[in-house]
Order: C-alpha cells, then sequence, then structure tokens
C-alpha cells in the first residue's frame, strides 16, 4: 500500500512550540497573561468588541445560547446538517431545536423555509456556517429583526469568512469558533465565544470560570457556573496560530482550488459550490458529494475503497435528527428533512489541510475516480429532490 494521506493534519510551527515551552516554564499556566492576550487578538481577528475563550467549541456556544436567556419552552430555529453540539447545545438549557432543511447547493439552513417553521414558541435562529460557508445572513437577520429573534451564529468551522466584508461571528447577538486541531486553527481543545455585547461577555467569563465575578475572591461565585477554562498553554498556541490567520486561510484555499480543477475532470462528483458574490469562504473541509443517481451503499463502498488505497476520508456530516437520542427523544424519522438526507447519503470528506500537495491531491483525485469507476450504480429515485432543485 502506498502512504497514508491523513484526512486531516495539525499545521504547528516550531515558533508557536516555543510559545508553549514559553509558557510550560513560567509561573502560570491557567488564568495567567496568554490567556487576555489570546482573547484581544481574537477578537480583533472576529471583528467584535469581545472574546472570550473556552475549552472547546461546544462549551462557547453553550454560553451563546445561555447568555441569550433562552430556557424551558423556547423553540430556536437551526439545522440538521451540522456536528451534533450545534443541536446539543440547545437542549442544555431545555430549549427545543426546530429544525429547517438546508439549500442543497451550499448545505447551509434555507432561509425560504424558516417561515414555515416558526410557532408561537419560536425565540431565535441558530444558523450553522457549514464546512466553513456563510449562512445566508442576510436573510436570516431580517426574519429575526421583523420578529424580534435572536440571532446565534454556529461559526466554529468558519473563522475568517466574511459577509459583505464583515467577518462571521459577529453578525449575531454572539458566536462561537472552536479550535480542534482539524481547524483551521487550533488550540489542541479549545474555543471561544465573541460578541458585541458587553454583558454577553461579562456573563460568560463569570460562567467559565465557575461563576465567579471579575472582582470577586478565587472560592466566591456569584452565579452557577461550569469549569470551561482554556489554560495558557493553549492560548499560547493560539496566539502564534492567530498571528499566521491569513496565511493558514490562503493555503487552504490553495488546496481547494486544486481539488475542484482536478475534478472537474470527474463527472460524478459535485464539488463545493463557489463563495456567493458577497461573501468568503474559509475552508474548514473538502466535501464532495456523488451525483444523485449514487446510494448510500454506493457512498459507503467508495469510502471503503479509499481507505483501502491509504486515503483519509469519511462521511460528512450524519444527520442530527436521525441520530438515536433524537430520534428517541423527538420522534424524528428518515424522509423528515429530504434534503439533508440526501446530501449526507452521499457526501465523501476528502484529505484536507494546509501543506496537501498537488501531488496529493493528485493521487486522492485519481483514487476518488478509481473507486467510483468500479462499483455499480444503484439508482435511487428520490422525488422530493426534484422539488427541492427547482425551488
Amino acid at each position: 500500500m502506498s502512504s497514508q494521506i491523513p484526512l486531516s493534519s495539525p499545521d504547528v510551527s516550531a515558533a508557536e512550540c516555543q510559545r508553549v515551552l514559553d509558557v510550560l516554564s513560567g509561573p502560570t499556566l491557567s488564568l495567567g497573561p496568554m490567556l487576555p492576550a489570546f482573547e484581544t487578538a481574537l477578537a480583533e481577528a472576529a471583528g467584535t468588541r469581545f472574546a472570550v475563550a473556552v475549552n472547546s467549541g461546544t462549551s462557547a456556544l453553550h454560553l451563546c445560547v445561555k447568555a441569550a436567556g433562552l430556557g424551558e419552552g423556547d423553540e430556536v430555529i437551526t439545522s440538521p446538517f451540522s456536528f451534533v453540539a450545534s443541536a446539543n447545545c440547545l437542549l442544555f438549557e431545555k430549549v427545543t431545536p426546530r429544525f429547517v432543511d438546508i439549500d442543497i447547493n451550499t448545505y447551509n439552513l434555507d432561509p425560504a423555509l424558516i417561515g414555515g417553521q416558526i410557532n408561537a414558541s419560536t425565540r431565535g435562529i441558530l444558523p450553522v456556517h457549514v464546512f466553513g460557508r456563510p449562512a445566508d445572513m442576510k436573510s436570516i437577520n431580517a426574519i429575526a429583526d421583523r420578529r424580534g429573534f435572536v440571532v446565534i451564529e454556529d461559526s466554529c468551522e468558519a473563522i475568517g469568512a466574511t459577509v459583505d466584508g464583515r467577518l462571521v461571528g459577529g453578525l449575531g447577538q454572539s458566536g462561537c469558533f472552536a479550535f480542534y486541531p482539524n481547524k483551521q486553527i487550533t488550540t489542541g481543545e479549545g474555543g471561544a465565544l465573541v460578541t458585541n455585547d458587553a454583558e454577553v461577555a461579562r456573563l460568560a467569563k463569570s460562567w467559565r470560570n465557575q461563576g465567579r465575578g471579575e472582582g470577586g475572591a478565587w472560592l466566591q461565585h456569584e452565579r452557577l457556573g461550569y469549569n470551561y477554562r482554556l489554560s495558557d498553554i493553549n492560548c499560547a498556541l493560539g496566539l502564534g496560530q492567530l498571528s499566521r490567520l491569513e496565511s493558514i486561510l490562503g493555503m487552504r484555499e490553495n488546496v481547494a482550488r486544486l481539488y475542484s480543477e482536478r475534478l472537474a475532470e470527474v463527472p460524478e462528483v459535485i464539488v463545493p459550490a463557489p463563495a456567493a458574490a458577497d461573501s468568503t469562504i474559509s475552508w474548514f473541509v473538502y466535501v464532495v458529494r456523488l451525483q444523485d443517481e449514487f446510494s448510500r451503499e454506493d457512498r459507503d463502498q467508495v469510502l471503503k475503497l479509499l481507505r483501502q488505497d491509504g486515503i483519509g476520508c469519511n462521511n460528512y456530516f450524519a444527520p442530527i435528527h436521525l441520530q438515536d437520542f433524537y430520534q428517541s427523544e423527538f420522534g424524528y424519522r428518515r424522509g423528515d428533512f429530504p434534503v439533508t438526507e440526501h446530501v449526507a447519503d452521499r457526501t465523501i470528506a476528502l484529505p484536507f489541510f494546509n501543506h496537501l500537495s498537488a501531488d496529493q491531491v493528485e493521487r486522492v483525485a485519481s483514487s476518488l475516480a478509481r473507486a467510483i469507476s468500479s462499483i455499480t450504480r444503484r439508482s435511487v429515485v428520490v422525488p422530493e429532490m426534484a422539488a427541492a432543485a427547482g425551488r
């Protein structure tokens, strides 16, 4: 077998390693000077007044939901095509996710379908910028403004993406980023809430640190809180990564371009749509979709053949509403969100990271083409899709 090409690979420089070593050799490993330094740099990178660093993107999104004052009996409109945490964070506060199907081209929440899901309990909209592509924030914010809804952005996959020149994360009341090793920048584990609202930032800083107040003693707690702290070790790595953000995004855009050019020669594959005229993509992953005549079983066979060829790959995402917990808790079944299901049945995440070479892209593309040509297509008729595509 040829050498493996991993699905993702973190890019940590020698200078960033030194930053971490400097913290390790100092007197403070947590709640030290690296935390506010990282938050200041992150707020600047996000175009917001405030950033609150925490231990994961999930924790950040939970605090966004909590700061919005959402609770039991409330419903928030969101996408079923996402990592499960985007809906789970609503459940943490006993808020009910109200799923709306996605646009077949962007894979983001379809604003045209939101109106049909609004009811007396609706209090907000939580769009996800899927794979680093900005959601249609103009339409979403227009709906929210008319109805008085709060907007919370799940920007975990989209740091640096823009809409009309404005950075995602700061287009609603609050937003969040994640810094897991497969993200554009990493802190190892970590995330951040970003906002222009001083009160949201103040509460988030208290909640992340067991509910302590800004000037309170170590064992004095003003409110119920959590241990969502991010160490100075992580923050030091994050500072170094942030200093290279523009370069990192450029490298990832170049890899995406190489893939799209090469895969234009593989007609069985649908490559990611170009960015909308008013937006830019922050490339998180490179996910292709098999053409409509292929089935989920076909896709799974392609994944198996790619892995046998040493190519890291995965299906991306599994629909949230078809996760066991959501089916048992809410009664969702296959067919509830046909566009999401159609897309999810055919997606393939290909190897994607900063230093993926042109030769490696060629190897992945060639392997994908061979895998597709070797399987027998199972014609699948999905009548709902014809209507969805023509909407």
